[in-house]
C-alpha cells in the first residue's frame, strides 16, 4: 500500500526511542563507573594481596625454571610432528556482513518472540510483515550463508517462524462482515492480523502478491509443498479479483483490495501479480499462470503507460490517471517482463523490460530514490538487478550499491537500525528493506523469483 514519506513516524515508544535511552542509561553509568575508578585509582594501586607475594623470585629458582624449560623444548623438537592447519570458518563480508548486522537489528527491535509476529499496535500490518519476509528469505539465499557454521540452520528456523507468524494473517473468507462489504471471500491474508487475534479486516492485492511472491521463495528454499499451496491460494485470490466490469474506463485489472467500493486499479496490485502467476508457472507449468501473466501485464501497458515510458500509479473507475511515478512500479512491469521473456522466449518483452529501465534510471536519480521509502527502491533494485541477470547486462547494480552505501552513512543508527522519511523515523519496514537490497547484492540473482 503506498505511503508517503511524511508518513513514517516515530514515537518515544518506539523500539528505537527504546534503544536510545537505554544508550543514554548505558553511557551514565559507563560515566559514573569510570568517575569512581578515577576516584579511588590511589587504593587500586595497592595489591590487595600479601606483600610476600610481590617479593621477586630468587636467582636460584630462576635457573631451575630455564633449564626446566630447555629440557622440554628439547624433547618437543626430537618428536615434533608438524600440525595440521585447521580450514578457518567461512566469514559474510561486505555486503554480506552488513545485511546480516542489519536483519539481526530488525530482529532485535521489532520481533515479538514467542508470536511469529513483528511488533506494531500490537502487531504490525501484513505489508510490513511480508517485508520482513522478503528479509528473511533473502539474507537466508545469501551466498556462502549455508556454509557457515549455525547461521545457515538459524536462517532456515526464521524461514519457518514467519511461515508461522503468516498464519495469524490467514482469514479463510472474511467470515463476520456484513453482507456486500467485501467483493471477495476466497482464502487470502488480512491487512491486520485477523482474527480472533487480531481485527483482521480488507484483504488488500498488493499485499497478497507479496506474500506469494516470498511463499514461492521460500518453497524453493524449503521445498515444503505447503508454501507453494499457499502461493497457489493467493493466486486465485489475485484471479477473481480481475475487474471486466464494461461500464469501467479501460475494463480489466485488479483493484487495491477487496473492499466493494475499492475500484482504482493498480500496477502495484497488477504487476506484481503477473510475477507471481510466473513464479508459479514455472514451477507447476500450467498454462493457466503464463496466460493470466501476459493479461495483467498487457493491461497495465495499455492503460498506464505513459509517453515519457513509466508507469502512473492507477487509474481510478471514472478513468481519472494518477500519474505519480513510483520506483516500485517501475520495478514490478521490468521484472515482470524480465520473467515473461523467460517463460516465453518472446524478445519483445526483453525489449520492453530494457525500454522500462532505461526510462526509470534516466529519472530515478539516488536523491529521487532517497526521498522515496526504501520499500520502494528495493522492489526496484530486485527487478532492475534481475532483468541484468537475464538479458546478461549491466542494469542497476551500482545504484543499489550507491543506495545502501549512503543509507549506511546517513540513515544508519547505533545498532544497525535505519531510519528514513520526513522527520526521519525507524520502521520495520524501513529496515527490511534495507536488508533485503543488501541481501540482493550478495545473493545470486536465480533466488530473487
Amino acid at each position: 500500500m503506498p505511503m508517503s514519506p511524511g508518513h513514517l513516524r516515530m514515537s518515544p515508544h518506539t523500539p528505537v526511542a527504546r534503544y536510545r535511552a537505554a544508550r543514554r542509561g548505558a553511557l551514565a553509568f559507563a560515566l559514573t563507573a569510570a568517575a569512581w575508578l578515577a576516584a579511588a585509582g590511589g587504593a587500586a594501586a595497592r595489591s590487595p594481596y600479601p606483600a610476600a607475594a610481590q617479593r621477586p623470585p630468587s636467582a636460584a629458582r630462576l635457573a631451575q625454571v630455564a633449564r626446566l624449560r630447555a629440557r622440554a623444548q628439547a624433547r618437543a623438537a626430537s618428536t615434533h610432528v608438524p600440525r595440521r592447519k585447521r580450514k578457518p570458518s567461512p566469514t559474510l563480508h561486505g555486503d554480506a556482513l552488513r545485511a546480516l548486522e542489519a536483519f539481526e537489528a530488525m530482529q532485535r527491535h521489532y520481533y515479538v518472540v514467542g508470536s511469529g509476529l513483528y511488533a506494531g499496535e500490537p502487531f504490525s500490518y501484513l505489508w510490513p510483515f511480508s517485508q520482513a519476509f522478503a528479509a528473511t528469505v533473502s539474507m537466508a539465499n545469501v551466498e556462502g550463508v549455508p556454509k557457515i557454521p549455525g547461521l545457515g540452520s538459524k536462517l532456515a528456523e526464521e524461514v519457518h517462524e514467519r511461515l508461522v507468524g503468516l498464519n495469524s494473517y490467514l482469514d479463510l473468507n472474511n467470515s463476520g462482515a456484513s453482507e456486500g462489504t467485501f467483493t471477495s471471500t476466497l482464502a487470502a491474508f488480512d491487512g491486520e492480523v485477523a482474527p480472533p487475534v487480531g481485527p483482521g479486516g480488507p484483504k488488500y492485492y498488493d499485499d497478497n502478491d507479496w506474500m506469494g511472491i516470498e511463499l514461492v521463495r521460500t518453497y524453493e528454499f524449503t521445498h515444503k509443498a505447503a508454501a507453494l499451496g499457499s502461493a497457489e491460494a493467493i493466486m486465485a485470490f489475485e484471479m477473481a479479483g480481475w475487474n471486466e466490469d464494461p461500464q469501467l474506463v479501460c475494463p480489466g485489472g485488479i483493484p487495491f483490495s477487496n473492499i466493494s467500493q475499492s475500484t482504482e486499479r493498480n500496477t502495484v496490485t497488477n504487476a506484481p501479480a503477473a510475477e507471481l502467476a510466473l513464479q508459479l508457472y514455472r514451477v507447476t507449468k500450467e498454462a493457466q499462470y503464463l496466460q493470466f501473466a501476459e493479461k495483467a501485464y498487457n493491461w497495465v501497458r495499455t492503460c498506464l503507460l505513459q509517453p515519457n515510458g513509466l508507469y502512473a500509479d492507477h487509474i481510478g473507475n471514472q478513468g481519472v490517471i494518477e500519474k505519480t511515478y513510483w520506483s516500485y512500479n517501475q520495478g514490478s512491469m521490468i521484472g515482470a517482463a524480465a520473467l515473461l521473456y523467460e517463460a516465453t522466449g518472446n524478445a519483445n518483452y526483453l525489449n520492453e523490460a530494457r525500454s522500462t529501465a532505461a526510462a526509470a534510471q534516466s529519472y530515478f536519480s539516488l536523491q529521487r530514490l532517497d526521498e522515496e521509502i526504501p520499500f520502494f527502491a528495493s522492489v526496484y533494485f530486485r527487478d532492475l538487478l534481475y532483468l541484468g541477470a537475464v538479458a546478461h547486462e549491466s542494469w542497476g547494480t551500482s545504484l543499489a550499491q550507491a543506495y545502501v552505501n549512503h543509507a549506511w552513512e546517513v540513515r544508519r543508527l547505533p545498532g544497525y537500525v535505519f531510519e528514513a522519511g520526513t522527520p526521519p523515523s525507524a520502521q520495520l519496514l524501513v529496515q527490511a528493506a534495507i536488508v533485503q537490497v543488501y541481501a540482493l547484492l550478495a545473493s545470486p540473482p536465480s533466488t530473487y523469483f
